[in-house]
């Protein structure tokens, strides 16, 4: 059984409209941030989702802890339906599911030291206090590797780099010890140079304390380093997903082939042809008819604009949504 499941999910968010345009729309119109999405991760893997900013990742992260609810679709999670939890049930799902935010400079209390920051999700759900919580904070600072961890507890995010607040949001999301991470775009805010050991850190982490993460990035390169699985997302739809192996040696969906063009390289004997995609990503509000990327699609035929193509297995554990993919 797959620790996590996830069939149809749906959030569309109404667009703000002015009374003069509600009058004479009688209309509301939505943007389709996630759009029918389904997939699952086994327990102790590194589900991935890639794609272009705009595309719904991060949406879905936040759907996936409950953050934000669902349009449509279940979320089902070790089995359970937590779809629809409010109240104590949904506060006692929080100490299983984490999220590390992307910007580590605004996901932290500027008024509240890193001790306190780390230390509250302990008293939130009635784990630790005083001396306990202080010595179960300074462990986990440990852990991330900030060392000695008595002279990051007092301290004021302010006061510390931007990777340094990026080892404490993963603390404050690893210190109840939950099953499953969402990892949204962790590294993007930080400086390259220290891309690698965040990476290292939550590999490392995952492994002592045997998480699940669903790991959010625009960035394919980083995606290859980390993960297991990787589900390719465009305009709120999954049009990919496989095996790490699979998507990187075999993809088949033409956006997925234009976004891997983009990867570097590290072997200047080997010459990858770019894949020039046409246009802009169309309005999440009023999406293309048929396959949303056939306005960008170079093998775009007239069944792609007609006709939405579903996710299929064309291999083992292999989907693909195009009509051009027998």
């Amino acid at each position: 059984m797959p620790l996590l499941k996830v069939i149809d999910l749906k959030k569309y968010f109404p667009v703000q409209q002015s009374f003069l345009e509600r009058l004479l729309s009688r209309k509301l119109d939505y943007v389709k941030a996630v759009d029918g999405i389904s997939f699952e991760a086994e327990k102790g893997e590194v589900f991935s989702i890639a794609g272009e900013s705009g595309c719904g990742k991060t949406t879905t992260g936040r759907l996936i802890v409950r953050l934000i609810d669902p349009t449509e679709g279940k979320i089902f999670f070790n089995g359970a339906d937590i779809t629809c939890l409010s109240g104590e049930e949904l506060r006692k799902l929080r100490k299983r599911m984490q999220i590390i935010f992307q910007n580590p400079y605004a996901s932290l209390n500027p008024r509240m030291k890193i001790g306190e920051n780390v230390g509250h999700p302990l008293e939130i759900h009635g784990i630790a206090y005083g001396r306990e919580k202080e010595k179960l904070v300074m462990e986990m600072l440990e852990k991330v590797g900030l060392q000695p961890a008595s002279k990051f507890y007092n301290a004021y995010p302010h006061e510390l780099s931007g990777g340094q607040r990026q080892r404490v949001a993963v603390a404050r999301a690893m210190i109840l010890k939950p099953d499953f991470i969402v990892a949204d775009e962790p590294i993007s805010m930080i400086d390259v140079s220290l891309r690698a050991r965040i990476l290292e850190l939550m590999i490392q982490l995952k492994e002592e304390l045997n998480l699940t993460y669903l790991f959010i990035t625009h960035d394919l390169a980083v995606a290859k380093y980390i993960s297991d699985k990787i589900a390719i997302m465009y305009l709120g739809k999954i049009v990919e997903m496989g095996e790490k192996e699979v998507i990187f040696s075999d993809p088949k969906h033409p956006y997925t082939n234009a976004l891997l063009s983009a990867v570097p390289v590290p072997d200047p004997n080997v010459k990858r042809k770019r894949v020039m995609l046409k246009g802009e990503v169309p309005s999440p509000i009023n999406p293309p008819t048929g396959c949303r990327f056939h306005t960008r699609c170079p093998l775009a035929t007239d069944i792609c604009r007609r006709e939405e193509p579903k996710l299929v297995e064309i291999d083992d554990n292999h989907f693909v949504a195009c009509h051009m993919i027998k």
